[in-house]
């Protein structure tokens, strides 16, 4: 029998701490679909479907994912999808808090939903979209933390957005 995990999220963008997650949730599911949510909360720096776009290119290659865009309540996505389990990744205490809340929300609204966490790779504890959009949007350089396709649509939006890590170094007189 396939087990098939949903990951969700605003990907707005994506990083190279959401792909981690999706590359270790492979060894443990038969397929992912990275299910990207409309959230009318959030202001974000690409629309849905350009987002769908981006992972897609990204993930391409590999047949055991999927990427599509969802709206409304997760659990009425998971039912569409056929799939019972949700994947998330989590980066530190406050993100159990929050997803601790979402996953009892989730369960209690089906039962058949499963949430499984992933501890995000310590190289990308303190990577989200959030820091990675303010930091492009200062012209600071995000390279190394994005995949390189993700860094240069936020070089589109950014031009500012420096290509190199470490500082502008001034001349001595």
């Amino acid at each position: 029998m396939s087990k098939t995990a949903v990951y969700p999220g605003s990907f707005d963008p994506i990083t190279n701490g959401h792909i981690d997650i999706i590359n270790r949730g492979l060894r443990i599911f038969d397929k992912i679909i990275i299910a990207v949510g409309y959230n009318p909360t959030k202001e974000a720096l690409f629309t849905v479907d350009e987002r769908v776009e981006m992972i897609r290119e990204i993930v391409v290659d590999n047949k055991r994912l999927e990427v599509e865009s969802y709206e409304g309540l997760l659990v009425d996505y998971l039912i569409n999808v056929n799939a019972n389990v949700i994947l998330r990744g989590l980066r530190a205490m406050s993100d159990f808090e929050y997803e601790f809340q979402l996953a009892l929300m989730n369960r209690r609204l089906d039962r058949k939903i499963e949430t499984v966490f992933l501890m995000t790779g310590s190289k990308w504890f303190y990577c989200n979209s959030r820091i990675i959009k303010e930091a492009a949007s200062f012209g600071g350089s995000v390279r190394g933390m994005v995949p390189d396709d993700i860094l240069h649509k936020l070089k589109e939006r950014f031009p500012k957005l420096r290509e190199n890590c470490g500082r502008k170094r001034r001349r001595s007189p």
